[in-house]
């Protein structure tokens, strides 16, 4: 491919790998949604298209939604906060990362010495709309805000919030009903947004507070890096609930990432994400995937929420 100075405005590369395909960045714009790149003939933008590389939703603009309360844009890409009163003080304000439409392979590969039957068989998932997701987990300050209460073990205003159940999160969105549309994402969503566009393995201890270095203990949200969509903790410090059901496979998995149900819903497990403080290093990975009833409380589990467009 040679670089001929055509020019594509307006789609987000966020959460896709370049590496290995032949692409290069000839000059970046604005470092996030302009770029010149090769002169692509058919045959490269058929590759590339069949990949997710093209044809992407451009991201949005910096018109702010009416429910948010602030918009901007940095390094990683679009973000909103949205701001809930405190009880005392000043309002509990969180940020939201926008998460841009896209293509990834979900689970584990035959090959992979860590993957375990209920991560296979992988496949590839199409995230056809883009959506909102909490850049940290949910923290006790804004948990304390919306419900009153505070039951985690480990106290601090920024330290994610944990003994919460599956059933005590739909409380807390319940709560929120009708200001900010919030769920909780689906588990081919989480996924999505952990991998941030690869599937190389990060640097745990850069991203992620576990066994190894958490001194048994959470910690304040957003103290470790980033991955490349600019969210934070989606390993470690906390398992995060996703809105499916469990399966003990991927069998039959729906292919467009929305949330995977059970026919008996009501009777079914829920999928725990992520990894926490108390977990070797073997389950802080993306892939991995656990369960529990959605009355669970545990000083191991928290939740962050998305927004669907």
């Amino acid at each position: 491919m040679r670089f001929e100075g055509a020019r594509l405005v307006g789609y987000s590369f966020a959460g896709s790998d370049l590496r290995g395909t032949g692409v290069r960045l000839a000059a970046s714009v604005d470092g996030t949604t302009s770029f010149h790149l090769a002169k692509l003939d058919a045959g490269d933008r058929a590759w590339l298209r069949e990949r997710g590389f093209l044809g992407r939703r451009p991201e949005p603009g910096l018109e702010k939604p009416e429910w948010a309360d602030t918009i901007g844009r940095d390094r990683f890409g679009v973000f909103v906060t949205i701001k809930v009163p405190a009880l005392e003080g000043e309002p509990v304000v969180q940020r939201m990362r926008w998460i841009p439409p896209g293509r990834f392979l979900m689970g584990s590969a035959d090959d992979d010495p860590l993957g375990r039957k209920n991560e296979r068989p992988q496949h590839e998932v199409v995230i056809g709309r883009g959506f909102w997701l909490f850049d940290t987990p949910c923290t006790q300050a804004l948990w304390t805000a919306v419900m009153g209460d505070n039951r985690s073990h480990f106290k601090g205003p920024n330290r994610p919030v944990e003994r919460v159940s599956w059933n005590d999160v739909q409380s807390f969105l319940s709560r929120l009903e009708g200001r900010f549309g919030l769920t909780l994402p689906s588990e081919a969503q989480w996924e999505y947004a952990c991998r941030a566009g690869t599937q190389a393995a990060p640097v745990l201890d850069d991203v992620a507070w576990f066994r190894d270095n958490s001194g048994k203990q959470t910690h304040d949200v957003g103290t470790k890096a980033a991955n490349a969509l600019g969210v934070y903790d989606m390993l470690g410090n906390v398992w995060e609930w996703c809105a499916d059901s469990w399966h003990a496979t991927y069998v039959d998995v729906p292919a467009d990432g929305r949330a995977w149900m059970a026919a008996r819903d009501g009777a079914a497990d829920r999928v725990l994400r992520g990894g926490s403080w108390e977990s070797e290093a073997r389950l802080v990975r993306s892939a991995y995937r656990s369960r529990h009833t959605t009355a669970t409380r545990n000083i191991v589990i928290g939740f962050r929420c998305a927004r669907v467009e």
